[in-house]
């Protein structure tokens, strides 16, 4: 009789190794020797050894024997011995915890039969929902083509002709797998007969070829709740792929889109948009018209308005989703400059311009009958470009300094 190798030496795990450890060198060792994918001769065989091992150190108790008496303190019996499912009893139990490892990785194990002899559920579908940003803010009802798999009308979704019938399959007895020995091994596939089923089809719908469902395009309604922006999922419970055989239908999950818009941008419950005003309405002062969700508002100029104030009107942004909070409105101040000037308005803003550096009519002249420019008019007509000039002369200054 060959010498056994230590347990953990064969899962390749060191001995102090956690539960989950134990878990994925299994899984990692149990994938690439079991016979059904493994080709090698000695295949089973290193399956078996892999098995035996993880039985002893997946069990506490065991393990606690191992690890105090080595092989002494488990037996065949315990250890599973030269065929890990004692003859067939406790193969249930094998079984249970390898599907719980691997699920349906193999296609087989008591708990993925049982789950594939129920009928499959149809999956969910998502579809993205462009919408304008009036649309998200007010709410609105949108509709969209679907090309899924509906309910066969014909049968009801049950897969059965006028005179079908579901019955148990002969083969495996509903348990939608049947098990195959290999020497001392014993392994479970799905049924060949009903396909993990669990039952077969006599008399199935014409239609649909008895499986409740065909491919068709409907139309789908969503109502869009106000207050959505880009990201947001609306959940149409029920709506999305018809299921097999009668199966649980999938969900349709609208995903929302806002479009740019031409006037606001968006940012979270606020708003924000530039505001034009004339060269003379930032000068003077005046009043200007400006856009809202909820109409056209008018808005207080100050006089000696810069571009970039920011005026904030309160309440006017976007109602928040799913409550009655709403943001607010900001609005962009941009002084405009004139474009397509005549040359009369050309000649009018050159004298306003030497208006402002002390230059007009009425200001003192030298002894040879020039103006002179008066500099307290340019600081207080254009403090900005004084403090500016003042800065780049300094900046010169300590260059060269």
């Amino acid at each position: 009789m060959a010498s056994k190798r230590d347990y953990y030496e064969v899962l390749g795990i060191e001995k102090g190794a956690d539960e989950t450890t134990i878990k994925r060198a299994f899984k990692r060792l149990a994938i690439k020797y079991h016979p059904d994918r493994c080709k090698d001769a000695d295949a089973g065989e290193k399956f078996r050894e892999i098995n035996e091992a993880y039985q002893v150190l997946s069990d506490p108790q065991k393990r606690a024997a191992y690890d105090k008496y080595g092989f002494d303190g488990v037996d065949g019996s315990q250890a599973g011995g030269g065929n890990p499912f004692g003859d067939g009893a406790g193969f249930g139990n094998f079984s249970d915890a390898f599907s719980d490892i691997f699920g349906e990785f193999f296609g087989g194990g008591a708990r993925s039969a049982r789950r594939k002899s129920q009928d499959a559920p149809g999956r969910d579908i998502r579809v993205r929902v462009t919408l304008t940003l009036e649309e998200a803010v007010k709410g609105c009802k949108k509709k969209f083509n679907v090309k899924t798999f509906v309910k066969c009308k014909d049968c009801s979704g049950t897969g059965l002709g006028k005179d079908g019938k579901k019955e148990t399959c002969p083969h495996c007895h509903g348990s939608g797998q049947v098990f195959i020995r290999q020497g001392m091994m014993q392994f479970g596939q799905t049924c060949p007969r009903c396909q993990g089923t669990g039952y077969v089809v006599t008399g199935g719908c014409k239609s649909c070829s008895g499986t409740g469902r065909v491919q068709d395009t409907k139309v789908v309604s969503v109502e869009i709740p106000a207050g959505v922006d880009t990201g947001d999922k609306i959940r149409l419970q029920g709506e999305g792929e018809a299921g097999l055989n009668g199966g649980r239908s999938g969900d349709i999950y609208a995903i929302i889109e806002v479009k740019e818009h031409n006037i606001f941008t968006r940012d979270g419950n606020d708003l924000y948009c530039e505001v034009p005003i004339s060269f003379s309405v930032a000068a003077l002062g005046g009043k200007v018209e400006v856009p809202t969700l909820d109409g056209p508002v008018m808005i207080i100029i100050s006089p000696e308005t810069q571009t970039n104030r920011m005026m904030r009107l309160s309440g006017k942004g976007v109602k928040s989703y799913g409550s009655s909070f709403k943001g607010d409105l900001y609005c962009k101040i941009v002084v405009e400059t004139p474009v397509n000037l005549t040359s009369h308005q050309k000649d009018l803003l050159k004298e306003f311009e030497a208006s402002l550096n002390g230059e007009d009519a009425d200001a003192p002249k030298d002894k040879e009958g020039k103006v002179k420019a008066n500099k307290k008019a340019t600081v207080s007509h254009k403090p900005k470009a004084e403090g500016f000039i003042k800065g780049v002369k300094k900046f010169f200054e300590d260059l060269s300094s």
